[in-house]
């Protein structure tokens, strides 16, 4: 379960990944500023983050197996369109849907090992799963490097296709968790305003608006990044390329670091502030101190151990903390919709602080700040 969970995860973040590696030849072709590709971005994921609510639950009432095909064979077809989208309305529409049905994943992909995976090493595998991140946002990467350089970008999302082979392995070899089985069995059908039942609202709200933060700056500072590395470093699209995707890489060493020590040496929370802090720094050492590919490159990929590896135990945290029979619904609103919301809000108003104040200031505030804000939010959370 977690072999297959991590390749469909992982390809699942390849496809959403193609896009941030595209921004800057969509904008030429387009004709578009920064902030309106990021005005492209935020409304796409405002749409994707209602859908994926919706998606959440309909995973919890008909079953994770399905959901899980339905997620695979729809991002898939979904990101492959873009490559023919003859104008920016379309792809803003093909976007939302894909990162709606794509982002299922997430929901999905976390109720199957938490539900298949004993107590004991189920914090340890829901953090091991994290490194589907870095895993498609180094893969994509290689199908930037050689496709954006030799074809374009209309051609680099065609490799949405390579997804489809997962689809049957999950319906060989994936089950229906046995506790989500016992749970349909007794009639239970979950109900989105369970999440703001005593004893679960608050929980609920800190971990959204911790999300929120989090990924504001998560989401401004990978989608950003390529274009960073064009205007305000000078690098061409092979080098942003093989720079974000070697990082990336570098990266998924923090991803398994925070997952050992969160489950076997300090508490989860803890762990989500120290890593989440300590990304925050290096970011600024990025955008303020590094000068060159070799030491860009070193300094990304120690950031991306800390500040995205730190997602490692906020996922496993997330999934454990809700009853079964509202975890994928959880997992949707207080996961996937924050996530979507803050994916829509941080790269438009840092794009506008780019703009405004430069790409040094305007990208070290506006991500800087919210990131350092969430990791002291969860200090909050019991």
């Amino acid at each position: 379960a977690y072999l297959i969970c991590l390749a469909a995860y992982a390809t699942a973040q390849m496809d959403l990944a193609l896009f941030g590696y595209a921004i800057p030849a969509i904008r030429e072709e387009f004709g578009l500023s920064l902030t309106g590709v990021m005005g492209i971005v935020s409304t796409a994921f405002v749409i994707g983050g209602l859908l994926i609510v919706l998606l959440g639950l309909l995973t919890d009432r008909w079953g994770r197996k399905a959901m899980f095909e339905f997620s695979l064979v729809g991002s898939s077809i979904l990101i492959a369109l873009h490559s023919i989208v003859p104008n920016p309305a379309t792809l803003t529409a093909l976007r939302g849907a894909s990162i709606g049905v794509g982002g299922l994943s997430y929901p999905v992909t976390g109720a199957i090992i938490t539900e298949e995976f004993p107590a004991r090493y189920r914090g340890l595998f829901m953090g091991l799963l994290q490194i589907g991140y870095p895993l498609g946002w180094a893969t994509a990467s290689l199908w930037a490097a050689w496709l954006l350089s030799q074809y374009g970008w209309r051609q680099l999302f065609l490799v949405g296709l390579v997804s489809l082979p997962i689809v049957w392995v999950v319906h060989r070899y994936i089950r229906e968790p046995k506790r989500f089985v016992e749970r349909k069995a007794r009639g239970d059908k979950p109900r989105l305003r369970e999440l703001f039942a005593p004893g679960i609202r608050q929980r609920a709200v800190l971990l959204f608006v911790a999300q929120f933060l989090f990924v504001w700056a998560y989401a401004a500072s990978i989608f950003l990044f390529p274009s960073f590395l064009r205007e305000a470093r000078g690098l061409e699209a092979f080098d942003f390329s093989l720079l974000i995707g070697a990082g990336n890489a570098i990266g998924i060493l923090g991803y398994i670091l925070a997952a050992l020590v969160g489950e076997f040496v300090i508490t989860r929370r803890t762990t989500v502030v120290i890593w989440t802090l300590c990304g925050a720094a290096l970011f600024q050492v990025l955008v303020w101190v590094a000068d060159g590919f070799n030491q860009m490159l070193w300094i990304y990929g120690l950031m991306s151990m800390f500040f995205y590896g730190s997602a490692a135990v906020k996922f496993a945290y997330l999934a454990e903390v809700f009853p079964t029979r509202l975890r994928a619904t959880a997992m949707a609103s207080c996961g996937s919709l924050a996530v979507t919301l803050g994916s829509a809000a941080g790269p438009l108003m840092v794009s506008l602080a780019v703009e405004r104040w430069g790409w040094d200031l305007g990208y070290s505030v506006l991500v800087g700040a919210p990131l350092v804000l969430a990791g002291l939010l969860y200090t909050l959370l019991t």
